[in-house]
């Protein structure tokens, strides 16, 4: 209710004591909460709440959205407050909202930090565009090799307000090699004398060129805290953390959900986003839909004469062609995920087509039976004929070529998701009628 009542409060006219209430109000409420009220309000009203704030919250909120959204409240907050956010941000966290700036304005924000920030900054803004090193951070704690369990809880403490984290340690040698890791509960029941060689594990790490979302979604499948990251020579360079994961697999995610509806992932929240940005995000794909839809209707021109003779025809139309796009739909989005997880990959082409075509013969084998037997009956047994010959022909395509596309995509470095549902429902739509007509023409005669 609390978070209400701050809303409807920030609606209206912000006079000081208006301000004071406010203030109140936000003290009264989590994290979690403020951040949500931030979404959803205008970005004035939402700089007014962020300065009702404590600096440590107003980092912590600030921190927790999304990068282009953070750009659009630096724009309002005034230069000497984004400033003061900017240069108490995380390294890689900086990097996210460098990304989303002018480079007047990033270049301006680069200069305030002092040599040490603006070094770590600069690290992770060298890596790749996509690339894990983009979303590592470089404050991590490495414990080295030679050093015993009571000298690592020394380092471990020293680095404890700094570090990104510190439940999982690597382990490095005196060049700086990873060769282990360390958890940090294994570490404080070990012996303090222990050497740490004989309590490290084997690591598993990313190297900083990798893509993002793939390293994401294998550190997520194998359960882990954090993991290390490291360069060409497997020198460490930084570490990446579950929440930084968990983070990356959602934006993909969320981008592939869109694109799979035909629009573009928006990259504020939707109560925040501008109206004409939320034209912009669909227009294109519009655009490009209407355009390749056209091929529908020029088959429909090629066999006008075929439906002029046989009108019935056309009755069934929707019913094809609709069911020709969700089966591929249903392929394609089956084999966009696969591929996201790493249970497909591109030289398993072969074994895709063959499983979706005989997934898609069965699928056409069943919906093809009950069109006959309610088609005949009604319309008689020529009619129902073509048509479950032709739900059994277009269930067989849509689907093996609903498996393909995202694979294909995949080898042309484009995203799979893009290739998914609105382009193969436009290509079963006409491939679709071109197999019911030439199916009508040959078992009708005409």
């Amino acid at each position: 209710m609390s978070v209400d009542t701050l809303a409807d409060l920030l609606g209206g006219e912000m006079t000081p004591a208006a301000l004071q209430e406010a203030a109140q109000l936000a003290a009264g409420l989590s994290d979690g909460e403020i951040v949500g009220l931030v979404e959803r309000l205008s970005a004035a009203r939402a700089c007014v709440l962020l300065q009702t704030l404590d600096e440590r919250r107003a980092l912590a909120v600030f921190e927790a959205l999304d990068a282009a959204h953070q750009a659009v409240l630096v724009d309002t907050l005034g230069e000497d407050a984004a400033t003061d956010l900017f240069v108490a941000m995380d390294p890689d966290d900086r990097v996210s909202l460098l990304d989303e700036l002018s480079p007047d304005l990033a270049e301006h924000f680069l200069a305030q930090l002092d040599p040490r920030e603006r070094g770590l900054t600069s690290l992770v803004l060298g890596s790749p565009r996509q690339s894990i090193g983009r979303r590592m951070s470089p404050e991590v704690v490495s414990v080295p090799v030679t050093d015993t369990v009571d000298q690592a809880l020394g380092r471990v403490r020293l680095r404890l307000h700094d570090a990104e984290t510190v439940y999982t340690l690597p382990v490095v040698d005196e060049s700086g090699v990873l060769v282990g890791v360390l958890g940090l509960r294994r570490l404080l029941a070990t012996a303090p004398e222990t050497p740490v060689a004989d309590v490290m594990r084997p690591a598993e790490s990313g190297v900083v060129t990798e893509d993002a979302e793939r390293t994401a979604r294998r550190f997520l499948d194998r359960k882990l805290l954090g993991m290390p990251i490291v360069d060409a020579d497997r020198r460490l360079v930084g570490i990446v953390t579950v929440d930084d994961a968990l983070a990356i697999t959602e934006e993909a995610d969320s981008q592939d959900v869109a694109r799979q509806g035909g629009t573009e992932a928006l990259r504020r929240p939707y109560l925040s986003t501008a109206v004409g940005d939320l034209v912009r995000s669909r227009i294109v794909w519009l655009l490009v839909l209407a355009v390749s839809a056209a091929l529908t209707v020029q088959v429909l021109e090629i066999f006008e004469a075929t439906l002029t003779e046989v009108v019935v025809l056309a009755l069934f139309i929707p019913l094809l062609t609709g069911t020709g796009g969700n089966t591929g739909n249903q392929a394609a989005t089956t084999i966009t995920r696969a591929l996201a997880l790493g249970d497909v990959t591109p030289r398993d082409i072969s074994r895709v087509l063959l499983r979706e075509a005989r997934v898609g013969a069965l699928l056409g084998a069943v919906l093809g039976s009950l069109a006959f037997l309610i088609a005949g009956v009604i319309y008689g047994p020529q009619i129902g004929l073509v048509i479950g010959l032709t739900l059994l022909s277009v269930c067989t395509i849509a689907a093996t070529v609903g498996g393909a596309m995202p694979i294909i995509a995949q080898k042309l470095r484009a995203d799979p998701a893009v290739f998914s549902n609105p382009f193969i429902s436009t290509f079963t739509d006409a491939t679709g009628l071109v197999v019911y007509f030439l199916i009508a023409r040959a078992v009708l005669h005409l």
